[in-house]
C-alpha cells in the first residue's frame, strides 16, 4: 500500500477549480485515476477477511437494492484512512462556501481529526468507509448516507473494478429533486481507479427567488454482468 504522503501527493495534483466549479454546478466531479490497478486489486482482495470490518449488510434484506457492503472497522486500512484524510481539507473548503451560500451557520473543521472531534461528541463514533460487492442483477436503490446529527456534505466513491472486464451496467446514479419541477438524474461511467466526489444530501441552487437547497440522492443501476467492487467514503462517523 502507499505511503499517506503518497495519496496526499496525488491529491494535490488534481484540478481542483475545475473540481469546485462542477461540484457548484452538477453537485458532482469525476476525478482522473487516483488509484492504480494494483491498489484497487489490494483493496477488493480484503473484501473476504471479515476482520477488517465492523458489520456487513445484505442490501435485499432492507430493500435497498440487491448487493452486500461491508463497514470498515477501525483502525482503517492505511490507503482508505489517507484517502479519507488527505480528501478532506478542499472538500471541507468548498462544503463551508456552500454551508454559508445557504446560510446555515455551520462551519465544517479544516481537518478530518476536528469534524471527527465533533461528531464523537454528538456520540457518533463508528467509521463509514465501506467496501460495496455488487454481482450480475445487482443494484442500489436511491438513498442518502445519513448516521446522526453530523453529515459533512460532500463524499466519493473510488471505482476498483474494471468496466466492460469485470462488469457490465452498473452506472452511478445521482438524482436531484427540484421545487415544483421534475427530478433531473446523471448517470455516469467511470473507470477502474477513479473517483467521483458527490453531495451527500443536498447543494446550494440558484433559484429564481435566490439559492435554495437542492436535495439529492444516489444510487446504482443494475448490474447486467460480472462483478463491482466499489470504496465508499463517507467523513462523517455513525452512531
Amino acid at each position: 500500500m502507499p505511503s499517506g504522503n503518497d495519496i496526499a501527493a496525488r491529491l494535490a495534483r488534481l484540478d481542483w477549480p475545475a473540481i469546485e466549479r462542477s461540484l457548484w454546478a452538477w453537485g458532482y466531479a469525476k476525478t482522473p485515476a487516483v488509484l492504480t490497478d494494483s491498489e484497487c486489486a489490494e483493496l477488493i482482495g480484503l473484501y473476504a477477511d471479515e476482520a477488517r470490518f465492523r458489520s456487513t449488510v445484505d442490501m435485499a434484506r432492507y430493500k435497498f437494492g440487491v448487493g452486500e457492503y461491508k463497514y470498515f472497522a477501525a483502525p482503517l486500512p492505511p490507503l482508505v484512512d489517507a484517502l479519507r484524510h488527505a480528501a478532506y481539507p478542499p472538500l471541507a473548503a468548498i462544503a463551508n462556501q456552500w454551508e454559508a451560500a445557504l446560510d446555515t451557520a455551520t462551519a465544517h473543521p479544516p481537518t478530518l481529526d476536528g469534524l471527527r472531534a465533533v461528531c464523537h461528541r454528538r456520540g457518533q463514533t463508528k467509521p463509514t468507509p465501506l467496501l460495496l460487492h455488487y454481482e450480475t442483477g445487482g443494484y442500489n436503490c436511491l438513498h442518502q448516507d445519513l448516521y446522526g446529527d453530523v453529515v459533512f456534505p460532500l463524499q466519493l466513491t473510488c471505482f476498483l473494478s474494471r468496466r466492460e472486464t469485470d462488469y457490465t451496467g452498473g452506472d452511478f446514479l445521482l438524482v436531484e429533486q427540484r421545487p415544483r419541477a421534475q427530478s433531473r438524474g446523471e448517470s455516469i461511467a467511470p473507470a477502474q481507479g477513479e473517483m467521483v466526489i458527490f453531495a451527500t444530501r443536498y447543494r446550494p441552487v440558484e433559484g429564481a427567488r435566490g439559492i435554495y437547497r437542492g436535495a439529492m440522492r444516489h444510487g446504482v443501476s443494475r448490474i447486467t454482468s460480472g462483478s463491482r467492487y466499489t470504496l465508499g467514503v463517507i467523513f462523517h462517523d455513525a452512531k
